[in-house]
């Protein structure tokens, strides 16, 4: 009867370890993050004092969304921005890591000033892109529109926030 007992249990083992799960594996869903309009945004020329092209802005200025920027994301419009906003001015240095389309990245000082680019920045590109002068505030756009807008240091940005 022991002989039996153990003979069962062996084959119950083998049934049970031997057999797999043969339902696929559902793919995992990823949550698209999409574009949240805070504000608008205009670009100002410095020779003119003339606004020359106004911007639907989504506004970065906590730790979550400042380390998180754009990645993650498809894409954007020519007519939206990120704006990053720090609490000081110090030299900045930003990363195209999980970011999946090319931008033009506009370093502004605490006077609200263009003061240097980091243009056509490669998709998931993981270097160091920095301002190489003190930057309170971070535009990003799509990639090319800084030339195509003729966008120079001195020029100035304001917003509002809606």
């Amino acid at each position: 009867m022991k002989k039996l007992c153990i003979g069962m249990a062996s084959l119950c083992f083998l049934f049970t370890t031997g057999c797999k799960d043969t339902q696929k594996e559902k793919p995992v869903e990823t949550a698209t993050i999409s574009f949240t309009k805070n504000g608008e945004l205009n670009l100002i020329k410095k020779d003119t004092d003339s606004i020359y092209k106004t911007l639907d802005i989504e506004i970065a200025d906590d730790e979550y969304k400042t380390q998180t920027g754009l990645m993650y994301r498809d894409s954007m419009e020519d007519h939206q921005a990120m704006l990053f906003v720090f609490p000081d001015e110090q030299v900045r240095s930003f990363y195209m890591k999980n970011t999946a389309f090319a931008l033009d990245i506009v370093f502004i000082d605490s006077e609200k000033k263009i003061v240097s680019f980091q243009k056509d920045a490669r998709p998931y590109d993981a270097n160091s892109l920095p301002s190489g002068v003190p930057a309170q505030y971070v535009l990003e756009i799509n990639a090319g529109l800084s030339n195509q807008w003729n966008i120079e240091a001195g020029d100035r940005i304001e917003w509002q926030i809606e």
